[in-house]
This record gives structure tokens, sequence and C-alpha cells, in this order.
């Protein structure tokens, strides 16, 4: 079984790897589209781990490292951007292209790693909202759980009910796009 479980994860983070790929050029939507089905919280995880996303990944411009945050996620947050969602904030795009991952870790006012909450851009996933992928893990990379048991990953109703008073602004709150 964890030998299944593992060639899964793998495959599913190599997926993601392809989406990511194909969300930095012209063309990539029909390859989006059919990965989407395929997404899974355990694959965003290993996906930013084997990119190192904490030491080469570029941090939400103007924010740092621990800056202040609020519920529901942390008193204390660090926001980063892989190279697709950097070079579309960073060049006044008013919505990030698929392909896009923006990871936002949630410290406790302690300065304590509480989890780690993931937004990844995938064409076709959820039309109704913006086409993101939500993830919470704990800060050990396990997923966390809604508490009806269900584990956080994909379209949860809590992250896209929040994040929807932020539709005109492709569901961030971190800051505005589109360089105003």
């Amino acid at each position: 079984m964890f030998h299944m479980r593992t060639r899964s994860v793998a495959a599913a983070a190599a997926l993601i790897v392809g989406i990511t790929a194909c969300g930095s050029s012209d063309g990539g939507d029909s390859a989006d589209q059919s990965a989407a089905a395929d997404t899974t919280g355990a694959a965003i995880w290993a996906h930013l781990q084997e990119s190192n996303y904490q030491t080469d990944w570029e941090l939400w411009p103007d924010k740092g490292r621990l800056y202040q945050g609020g519920q529901p996620h942390g008193a204390l947050l660090t926001t980063y951007l892989n190279d697709v969602a950097h070079q579309a904030l960073t060049s006044g795009a008013t919505v990030m292209p698929a392909g896009a991952v923006v990871v936002k870790e949630n410290y406790m006012p302690d300065s304590t790693l509480a989890a780690v909450t993931t937004m990844f851009k995938v064409s076709g996933y959820n039309a109704d909202h913006s086409d993101w992928f939500f993830t919470k893990h704990l800060a050990s990379g396990v997923l966390d759980t809604m508490p009806n048991g269900m584990d956080m990953e994909g379209r949860l109703p809590g992250c896209q009910t929040c994040h929807m008073a932020q539709a005109n602004n492709d569901y961030l709150f971190t800051s505005v796009l589109g360089g105003n």
C-alpha cells in the first residue's frame, strides 16, 4: 500500500511540475484541464518540498518574512510565489495565470509554524472560483482535516467563501494585482 501511494504521489507531483511549466507558455490549457482531476494535496506538498519553495521561490514583494497576519491564517505570515505567480505579479497582471502557486506559511504569535496553505491555479479546475485549488497542511506536512473528517484539499468551501470577497483581485488578499 505504501509503495503504491508513494508512486501515486510521485506521479501527481510530476503532473504539477508539468502544469506549472505549461502555465508559463502560450498553449497549455488542454494539459492543465486534463491534469486538474488528478491534483491532490499530497502532490502539492511533494512539489513544494521537491522545488525547495522556502529557498528557491520568491517572497511576495514588499512583505518579507513574518509579516502581520490575521484569522483564519496566522498572527504572522510568510508568502512565497513560484516563478509563474511572481512573473504575473511583478508584470502587472490582473489575474494569475494557470500554473501560479501561492504558498502562505501561517505562524503563531511566537513564530512557530502552524500550517502551510496553498493556492494553485489550474485552468478548467473550478471556474466558479477563479480555478483555484486550495490546500492546508499542518507544519508536519500532513493535510489538515475539516470537522467532518475530510482532508483540506481542493474546492474547500471555507476558502472559496472567504476568498470570494476578493473576486475582483483574483481571490488574493496579500496585495492588489495589476500594479494598482
